[in-house]
């Protein structure tokens, strides 16, 4: 099955569960097109392509209309289908403008990542944090039996840009001095998770993964696996990790024998999440994760 398939498909059960009413249909948009659904949106007297119809009353939009005060539009994101963690993301939109985004817990995992987001979050709005941004927790509640987390947009530019590595490590410095009990990692720290704000901030999103307690590190360890999983294979990119980690981490002040056990236990660390999410995106753990971690056992 194709990806447009696969998202076609995902996309028919979050429409039947987030639009589950019988009266006042409306009309929306499969944009692009149905070849490559990426956005369904309220349809516009300008859309030509894939129009779908969805019942308004009862829906998660009428539930944020109650939640926001006002008219509430949603443009659901039509998402791939074969992750551990997904989970129907909206926008929440009124006169033209964006409120939120909103998670959805539709699992037991989606609900406790999209919980555990929302305390991640309020917590660190209390920190007073000057090199990252976070979003703020606009709504955190619950309909039909669904987790429901709204979060208000940041202001990410139009053209995005790679975030510059000072800005990086700063930001990986911050975000580990908000553990009480020893560092904190955001958990995701990926290129997509992140960019430069207008202010010279980094905006940072998507914190269902924050962590107290980890060795300090992970998060720069976890950025350049991720990075490096875009040109080569994973078991290249595990090794990469292992073999890279002194340069990587040494702005951080860490050691070369301290920056390579430190990316052996990510690793470690990053198959047991896949193990404990039941899922492999990167093929089972001998085939990537043992070739970079047997030659530094035998080493030690």
């Amino acid at each position: 099955m194709n990806d447009a398939a696969v998202r076609l498909d995902y996309l028919a059960e979050t429409v039947r569960l987030l639009y589950p009413g019988s009266g006042s249909p409306r009309a929306y948009t499969l944009l692009p097109h149905a070849a490559m659904p990426r956005r369904l949106a309220p349809r516009r007297w300008w859309h030509l392509w894939s129009r779908v119809v969805v019942p308004a009353e009862g829906s998660i939009a009428a539930y944020l209309s109650e939640v926001f005060g006002r008219p509430v539009e949603t443009v659901l994101h039509v998402r791939p289908a074969r992750r551990a963690n997904r989970k129907p993301l909206l926008e929440a939109r009124s006169g033209g403008r964006r409120l939120a985004f909103v998670k959805i817990g539709d699992s037991a995992r989606a609900r406790e990542l999209i919980n555990a987001e929302a305390a991640a979050l309020r917590r660190l709005a209390g920190l007073g944090l000057k090199t990252v941004t976070t979003p703020g927790v606009l709504h955190h509640g619950d309909w039909r039996g669904l987790a429901v987390l709204a979060l208000s947009p940041l202001p990410v530019p139009m053209r995005r840009r790679r975030a510059p590595r000072p800005l990086l490590m700063s930001a990986i410095e911050e975000i580990a001095g908000t553990g009480e009990a020893g560092p904190a990692w955001h958990g995701d720290f990926a290129p997509w998770n992140m960019c430069p704000g207008p202010d010279g901030r980094l905006l940072v999103w998507d914190w269902e993964r924050y962590e107290i307690g980890v060795p300090f590190g992970f998060d720069a360890v976890h950025h350049f696996f991720q990075r490096s999983l875009r040109r080569m294979r994973p078991p290249a990119a595990a090794r990469a990790c292992v073999a890279q980690a002194a340069r990587e981490l040494a702005p951080l002040g860490l050691s070369a024998a301290v920056a390579r056990q430190t990316a052996l236990r990510y690793l470690i660390t990053l198959a047991h999440r896949h193990a404990s999410d039941g899922h492999a995106p990167l093929g089972p753990p001998e085939t990537w994760l043992n070739p970079a971690v047997d030659p530094e056992e035998l080493l030690t």
